[in-house]
């Protein structure tokens, strides 16, 4: 048996002995490969609970709806209101541990209405560096995250996901908008739709990983070696300088160390 092997088999004896989970499904690479995994175990005992607010992507919670109803899986939206947390829209620097707070104590009120004692989350052992103050959240909240615990990162669930034929196995990695915004910039629904509108349209170019950091009026865009393939082309500059600054960015910039997590942390001493 390989070290992969066993920890797959360690991630469904977790589950097994679980009996019933809340898995918070965001659509992306690692809740999808839990969702998938716990409920070919748990069957109907299992529930998928998506937050919704205004740093969730409307793509994104169309697929979380499409992969739920294609694998039978009872799907929950709640809505959470981060931007009405008094303080968060300044985005002080545990901006994270407050949204992870005010989510999962939504899906852990999903799973007590449906009489579901575990809340389970996506997070795998790459999860553990850099500044990362929504574990904390998880924590006082007793989240368990299986993948974590079974020593899974994401290279590996990755490959595991291609086995199991799920189309997220290749999916860039996404986080919130709200990590987009720097530290201390205040963050508002125009503001969120802004960086939204812009994703979108370079995801329609052919744009794969891709982050539009908001600096105001200037909007930073991070992607990887295929992205700056498509920036290399003239032509292709124009489109993105003329979409932005209908969207309401008056000056576009591409840095040069391209896409990266956490990238806004940097200013952090």
């Amino acid at each position: 048996m390989t070290a992969l092997e066993e920890k797959y088999d360690r991630l469904k004896a977790s589950i097994l002995k679980m009996g019933s989970a809340a898995v918070a499904f965001s659509g992306g690479v690692d809740s999808t490969f839990l969702l998938k995994v716990a409920h070919d175990l748990l069957g109907d005992k299992v529930i998928a609970v998506t937050a919704r607010s205004g740093s969730f992507p409307k793509r994104e919670l169309e697929e979380t709806a499409t992969f739920c109803e294609k694998e039978n899986i009872m799907h929950i939206i709640c809505d959470t209101e981060e931007l009405k947390i008094e303080g968060f829209s300044k985005n002080p620097v545990n901006r994270c541990y407050i949204c992870k707070s005010e989510i999962f104590t939504k899906i852990r009120a999903v799973a007590k209405e449906y009489e579901i004692v575990n809340v389970v989350d996506g997070s795998n052992t790459d999860d553990t560096g850099d500044y990362r103050p929504g574990m904390l959240a998880l924590l006082e909240q007793d989240v368990k995250s299986p993948l974590r615990e079974a020593g899974l990162n994401k290279t590996e669930i990755r490959q595991l996901s291609k086995k199991l034929g799920l189309p997220t196995w290749n999916k860039q990695s996404f986080a919130c908008l709200y990590s987009r915004f720097p530290y201390g910039t205040e963050i508002n629904q125009q503001c969120l739709e802004m960086v939204d509108r812009a994703e979108q349209f370079l995801i329609e170019m052919g744009f794969r990983q891709v982050r539009v950091r908001y600096h105001g009026n200037l909007a930073r865009i991070e992607t990887d070696a295929e992205g700056f393939e498509l920036i290399n082309i003239k032509e292709n500059r124009a489109k993105i300088y003329n979409e932005f600054r209908n969207i309401g960015f008056t000056y576009v910039a591409f840095d040069i160390l391209g896409y990266r997590t956490g990238s806004m942390n940097e200013a952090l001493n």
